[in-house]
């Protein structure tokens, strides 16, 4: 052990690991840069990044008048999908409204609403809905459909009460009649945190990885002390290894901080193996940190490399299944994230932390992880040694 310990003191890039790991240890500003808001973006973007659609701002235009109007609407109201803003005298009120965006949606009420109820007649209501957001929109055309249909089936039981059938298993029905079982798999709770949260983190380990990396690399070539190291027997594979070992390190802190975030504040379960969860996770730091050392080689100043940022992170953050389903991208556009490593890490820790899936599955994802880390590095020595020669 001994024997091992002192072959890897004798390595070259040993000093200029440590030479990097002091650097970092004494700049406080920065370590409290790497672990203080990754925590508070995870917590936003869980928090923020909600699916769901609830308190939409709802106008009302009753023109019956009438106990069973009145159920309509607190119908809508009962749901909590909707909550009434304003009640309007006409429709043309109403529509003004909208149009300066006081309300998300408008309910219009005809007049002979009852009548037609009292002759069992088709009664129908109007529902007007801000499209300008077609995604709330298009929930909320759900939700308004759901309320309307359990409204009927409560109208058509005898006694006025909401009345519920159930049929066993077995048991002598009409012919050609079908049971469905819903089962809902690794995510019981319906809880669209768990899936943001896993794909978040993967956002932030590439995101704060590339953009370390860059200021990190930037900041030796403004000070000179980039000539200085070309100059040490140690090659430009050696050096950028040396500066990428210790903010992997501390960028690991942010994995053990995200999970005990996701597990406290979301409740993210971690079924699969947290071994097997940090090794990707150290991947995909490699692979941040190696794309900002990449765009660090094409800046001269730490303005360029942020601003060349901008160009990369976005893109890599919009293109990930992260935060959006890929097969909702179109057809041409979903090969293109095979080429993120983002994608691959929510997969992966989607797969460890909500299906409990391990190596054997996922070994795909973390080649494709192995791949991007070696390539991104190798790349950057490359073209750091070809831009300083």
């Amino acid at each position: 052990m001994k024997t091992l310990i002192v072959n890897i003191r004798s390595w070259r890039i040993w000093p200029l690991f440590m030479k990097e790991l002091r650097q970092i240890t004494q700049d406080k500003k920065l370590i409290v840069s790497l672990v203080l808001p990754p925590t508070l973006q995870l917590i936003i973007f869980g928090l923020a990044l909600n699916p769901e659609v609830t308190n939409l701002r709802l106008g009302v235009v009753d023109e019956s008048r009438t106990a069973a109007s009145r159920e309509v609407v607190s119908a809508f109201v009962e749901s909590r999908s909707f909550r009434v803003g304003d009640y309007y005298s006409s429709p043309d009120e109403l529509s003004r409204a909208m149009r300066a965006g006081k309300l998300d949606a408008g309910l219009i009420v005809p007049s002979d609403f009852a009548k037609r109820r009292d002759r069992r007649e088709t009664a129908s209501v109007q529902l007007l809905l801000d499209a300008v957001d077609s995604n709330t929109a298009g929930i909320a055309q759900g939700y308004a459909a759901r309320i309307i249909a359990a409204l009927n089936q409560r109208l058509a039981s005898p006694s006025g009460q909401e009345s519920v059938t159930l049929k066993m298993e077995g048991s002598s029905g009409r012919r050609g009649s079908i049971a469905a079982r819903i089962a809902l798999l690794y995510n019981p709770g319906l809880e669209s945190t768990w899936f943001i949260v896993t794909g978040v983190l993967g956002i932030l380990l590439v995101l704060n990885g590339s953009l370390i990396g860059s200021a990190s690399m930037v900041k030796e070539k403004e000070l000179g002390t980039v000539e200085q190291l070309l100059m040490t027997p140690a090659q430009a594979s050696e050096i950028i290894a040396a500066k990428m070992g210790p903010l992997c390190l501390l960028l690991s802190l942010d994995i053990a901080l995200a999970l005990v975030v996701g597990y406290t504040v979301f409740g993210v379960p971690v079924r699969g193996s947290l071994l097997l969860l940090c090794s990707a996770g150290m991947l995909c730091i490699f692979a941040g940190i190696g794309i900002g050392t990449f765009v660090a080689t094409f800046s001269r100043s730490q303005q360029q490399a942020q601003l060349m940022g901008f160009f990369v992170n976005p893109p890599l953050s919009m293109l990930s299944g992260a935060t959006t389903p890929i097969e909702a991208m179109p057809g041409w556009m979903q090969p293109l994230t095979l080429l993120n490593p983002i994608r691959h890490f929510s997969t992966i820790a989607r797969g460890i932390m909500l299906k409990g899936a391990g190596i054997d599955v996922l070994y795909p994802n973390l080649l494709a992880l192995l791949c991007f880390a070696v390539a991104l590095v190798w790349i950057s020595a490359w073209r750091f040694r070809k831009q300083l020669g």
